[in-house]
């Protein structure tokens, strides 16, 4: 079977021939074309699809919003500054400025000042995502989608907007401006979320509608930032939502958790989402893969995960490795609603061997 076969057994309840082995190595790749080890474009190249095939490991991600974000009636400037590229919005309601630093170490970037600082930026904020339309932008996945199902390489996955409160916790504020903001102003704070959401439910509906066969709400959760509290009050209603609409369209749907699992798991797996994504075992996580199936307490939700990032570097060993993913493949192999996955990325320090090895092991030791 080819991993697009295996991976849309798993998602339609049959089983394949061996466990799914499917990789995001978007973030390794963009290491690799920073030092001119990948030619500029090559991850939206048809070799980009070949290398995965090469390496043995299914393609399914690479960050993709199939919709153009245009924001009007507000001034907009953008200009960079050696390594911080800055972005100010001015509005009738008041002014917002990001900064966010590049680390060339690490092929990445992060936020040294927010957008949103603290509730006087809030009216500004709304009025922001009051005045931001969207426009499908189709063509890529479109491409993505027909080099799939030819070579068999894997799936379309394409992104919804985060949840409002996950925009502002993971891009736009940050937890301690959140919880202070929620401490200042409430009922302020609450009403922002609702006309995020208002714009967010634009945007969804683009990506719904759009060829990709997968639809994830990229959260980038971890249990110790956002717990159940919070996502009883803002995250449940906006991804049941959305996962029903995924769901009626004849698609699949997950959420991107990514760090600690024991706080949000359940409640996660209660949404009505096909898969969790990215699920980080221990001893990386806090939830060995022999507990996630009896901790999640939905029989129906697909696992997808179990070989952290920092596995696929020097700083394991290869015995340990091997180690790992066998006792991995040892629980996923009883059952087919486990994808063998990265947790989180194969970051930009991941050596070849390793990725080439995980199919090695799969041969070997993921036949049900």
């Amino acid at each position: 079977m080819t991993a697009r076969e295996r991976v849309l057994a798993i998602l339609n309840g049959n089983m394949p021939d061996c466990v799914p082995w499917l990789g995001d190595l978007d973030y390794w790749a963009t290491a690799l074309v920073g030092r001119g080890q990948k030619p500029q474009g090559f991850q939206k190249s048809p070799a980009y699809i070949d290398w995965h095939r090469d390496l043995g490991v299914g393609f399914y991600l690479q960050g993709y919003f199939p919709f153009k974000t245009i924001v009007e009636n507000c001034e907009v400037k953008e200009w960079k500054e050696g390594v911080c590229r800055y972005r100010q919005i001015t509005t009738p309601k008041g002014t917002l400025r990001e900064c966010w630093q590049w680390m060339p170490d690490d092929f990445t970037e992060g936020p040294i000042e927010h957008l949103v600082k603290t509730a006087g930026d809030l009216p500004a904020y709304q009025y922001l995502h009051a005045n931001t339309r969207y426009e499908p932008d189709y063509d890529f996945a479109r491409q993505r989608v027909e080099q799939l199902r030819q070579t068999g390489a894997g799936v379309m996955l394409a992104y919804l907007p985060k949840s409002p409160l996950m925009q502002m916790v993971a891009l736009d504020a940050g937890i301690m401006a959140v919880v202070d903001m929620m401490s200042d102003d409430e009922g302020l704070f609450t009403e922002t979320l609702a006309v995020v959401k208002q714009s967010h439910d634009r945007a969804a509906r683009i990506a719904v509608d759009s060829p990709a066969e997968v639809l994830m709400m990229p959260e980038n959760l971890s249990s110790e930032v956002v717990g159940p509290a919070l996502f009883e009050q803002f995250m449940r209603p906006y991804q049941s939502e959305w996962a029903a609409a995924i769901k009626a369209a004849g698609k699949y749907s997950c959420i991107h958790l990514d760090g600690t699992l024991k706080g949000l798991l359940k409640q996660e797996c209660g949404v009505g989402l096909n898969f969790i994504e990215a699920m980080t075992p221990a001893p990386v996580g806090d939830l060995a893969v022999d507990d996630w199936a009896g901790f999640c307490g939905n029989p129906d939700t697909i696992l997808w995960g179990g070989i952290p990032g920092g596995y696929f570097t020097a700083l394991v060993t290869d015995a340990e490795f091997d180690r790992h993913v066998r006792q991995v493949l040892s629980v996923m192999r009883q059952s087919p609603r486990y994808v063998l996955g990265v947790a989180d990325q194969v970051p930009p320090g991941g050596l070849e061997s390793r990725v080439r090895r995980v199919r090695d092991l799969v041969d070997e030791y993921g036949r049900y």
